[in-house]
């Protein structure tokens, strides 16, 4: 087995999770980063792992290191656009009309 077989490469998105899995590799990646030892991570964040899987993650990342903090630096440019976007177009009807009523005012025509 490969080192890449642990992982989905899904190029379309430009994502990469654990195989199997939802769970992205730059998750993993960044607890490792700050300091996670790979039992830590597995038990800890993602018990639905297995320790293989995590360690194989961490090798990945650690053989590609340029790479990865490439692609974990362009998920972040995505994960913050997305919210800027988010908080550019303003609070929800549902969020404005829950802020009238917590405030006491009116939210809408009556009944």
């Amino acid at each position: 087995m490969q080192l890449e077989d642990y992982f989905e490469f899904d190029t379309e998105q430009d994502r990469i999770k654990v195989k199997g899995t939802r769970i992205g590799i730059d998750l993993l990646v960044d607890d490792f980063n700050a300091g996670g030892s790979a039992e830590v991570i597995m038990r800890k964040y993602y018990p639905s792992l297995t320790l293989e899987q995590v360690y194989a993650t961490i090798t990945y990342y650690l053989r590609n290191k340029e790479s990865v903090d490439a692609y974990i630096r362009r998920v972040i440019e995505r994960a913050d656009k997305a919210y800027q976007e988010h908080l550019s177009r303003g609070p929800s009807p549902t969020a404005q009309r829950a802020q009238a009523l917590r405030q006491g005012q009116p939210s809408g025509p009556p009944p």
